[in-house]
């Protein structure tokens, strides 16, 4: 059987619990005959932990070099194609995507979010590329509407974060139960006010529940100071839980009752472990995840001001709420490896 060698592009090795598991996925979901190279921020890191080739994804001889030798090239899953952080992201990938069909690579968008997209050339550029891809999955029915807007017909299926196997964290077996997991992430809309509130909510809900709360930082140079923040100001049992294992990441939610997330995949991984999930979002990834789930939650612009009332509404669904049916689970579970037949289609 003839080797293929893909490259893979993502936000990776910036130690982001969600865009790893994202790799994770996609390196299981490879077909045998693959030998990826994933461009990372921390190639050394990538290799010695997924135990594949990687090369700096700012080096551009050393992109060059990796996409001459190779006969694909591969978006890997997550919203790479969106403007709001910064017009640099969707020109990068962009970019990269246009010189791998230039060099005659096959090319695949895989289980991409696509949006915001607000400036009319990377709008433009996105449409261009996905337009010559070989093949495109998206993960959400915004991102397959707006492609079918531009004539585009992807395949959708759930993110592939779902079908990700967890693994059994030993140490949670010492820390007392119920939990709940509390994953929030810095933003601009998170103002000192904002978290002061969730924070004071957070302790009344632990008062009224005896809860242990986990306080899980899915990127810690983003996450780490709001989690040990509120770790500080809790009275009763709290762990700040960082994990770099995506497996144990997911498998973490295993042990837990309740989740309060603003990360999609930490809405997405507790989720599929059968816990009771609460959302705030802050990207429209988010209440796409929120609306096609029908979890509850709030906008992060539009949170109460008042922690009396958000600790009232927490407890509520602490007590009455539902998490998803496990006949829904297993068919996200199922229909998530339709990203694995993609890849099997067309490598």
């Amino acid at each position: 059987m003839k080797t293929i060698r893909a490259v893979i592009c993502g936000y990776y090795g910036q130690g982001n619990g969600g865009d790893e598991a994202l790799l994770m996925s996609l390196l299981q979901m490879l077909p045998q005959q693959v030998t990826p190279i994933v461009l990372s921020a921390e190639p050394l890191q990538t290799s010695q932990r997924y135990g594949v080739q990687s090369c700096h994804n700012r080096s551009a001889v050393s992109i060059l070099r990796a996409l001459s030798q190779s006969d694909c090239f591969i978006w890997g899953g997550g919203s790479l194609m969106q403007d709001v952080t910064s017009l640099a992201s969707p020109f990068y990938y962009g970019g990269l995507m246009a010189l791998a069909q230039q060099l005659g690579l096959k090319t695949i968008a895989w289980a991409q979010g696509i949006e915001p997209l607000d400036h009319p050339l990377t709008r433009g550029l996105t449409k261009w590329v996905l337009r010559r891809c070989n093949a495109v999955s998206v993960r959400d029915n915004g991102s397959a509407k707006l492609l079918a807007d531009w004539e585009i017909t992807p395949t959708i299926a759930p993110d592939p974060v779902w079908a990700l196997e967890g693994k059994e964290i030993s140490r949670l077996s010492d820390l007392p139960t119920p939990r709940i997991a509390v994953i929030l992430r810095s933003h601009p809309h998170l103002t000192p006010q904002r978290l002061e509130n969730l924070t004071l909510a957070l302790i009344q809900l632990q008062k009224a529940t005896d809860a242990c709360i986990l306080l899980v930082p899915f990127q810690p140079v983003l996450d780490q100071d709001i989690a040990d923040f509120i770790a500080q100001q809790l009275p009763g049992s709290v762990e700040v839980i960082s994990l770099e294992n995506p497996q144990e990441l997911k498998g973490l939610f295993r042990g837990v009752k309740m989740a309060i997330a603003m990360r999609y995949h930490g809405l997405v991984m507790a989720a599929a472990a059968g816990c009771t999930c609460f959302a705030i979002s802050y990207d429209p990834k988010v209440r796409q995840l929120m609306t096609e789930l029908n979890l509850p939650g709030w906008d992060l612009k539009s949170l109460p001001d008042k922690p009396d009332l958000m600790s009232k509404i927490w407890l509520e669904h602490y007590l009455y709420g539902r998490p998803l049916n496990l006949g829904i689970i297993q068919s996200l579970i199922s229909s998530a490896l339709i990203h694995q037949k993609v890849l099997l289609r067309n490598i």
